[in-house]
């Protein structure tokens, strides 16, 4: 589980997954049994080892009281890695949706522009639908657009605030294929100023202007 917080993402890892790291990827390597969590510590892309419920409550607690926080990265490593994350879950109200990248018949992919950030289209979940139908639905609405669906992707998890909550939202990313673009045009009222199809340059120079989550599906659609 990666949550991006901030723009900044948080991992939780296993134990057993814990051979596949490597410590010069980190800039801090931290073990909670040994030493105490804190601010000082947490600079650049940190590791935290043997890490417990109260060192995760500890962490929160500090990103949610002091500012200017240094840490690029974050990964915890746990013994329950789902015990952890629910206990993460908890600190916030979760909201589900789903999204995609749409894959047009030169194989560009649409983009769109919101919020001064180059982003995807996606949106939150109806109570009655599969993750698949909010993908679907979503795209085809920002977009005017409509589309067929494909494997899904990946799935992230970003933090925001919202009338004083704060909110965990989890979405389902899926490749898409579109059918049809003749009346694409951006859904205003969602805030989208710009749609474009981008070839592999184009996005790569887009994502310099994007979010970390964002960044991430495109990492794991180049791995299938």
């Amino acid at each position: 589980m990666v949550i991006f917080i901030d723009d900044k993402p948080v991992k939780v890892i296993s134990n057993k997954k814990f051979h596949n790291l490597h410590g010069g990827d980190f800039d801090t390597i931290l073990d909670a049994r040994l030493e105490p969590l804190n601010e000082k510590k947490l600079k650049g892309h940190v590791i935290v080892l043997n890490a417990s419920a109260s060192t995760i409550e500890k962490f929160f607690r500090l990103i949610g009281t002091v500012k200017g926080l240094e840490y690029q990265s974050v990964v915890f490593v746990v013994e329950d890695k789902l015990a952890i994350e629910d206990q993460i879950k908890s600190y916030y109200k979760v909201v589900k949706a789903a999204g995609g990248v749409v894959f047009n018949k030169e194989n560009k992919i649409l983009m769109m522009y919101r919020l001064g950030k180059w982003d995807l289209p996606k949106g939150k979940r109806d109570d009655d639908e599969k993750s698949k139908e909010t993908a679907v639905r979503e795209v085809e609405e920002e977009c005017s657009i409509t589309v067929t669906l494909g494997e899904k992707i990946c799935t992230t998890w970003h933090t925001y605030a919202m009338g004083g909550n704060k909110i965990l939202k989890r979405t389902k990313w899926y490749r898409m294929e579109c059918t049809d673009d003749s009346k694409m045009k951006p859904q205003l009222e969602e805030g989208i100023e710009e749609l474009r199809w981008m070839d592999e340059k184009q996005i790569q120079q887009s994502l310099l202007n994007s979010y970390s989550s964002i960044r991430f599906v495109f990492d794991e659609l180049k791995k299938q």
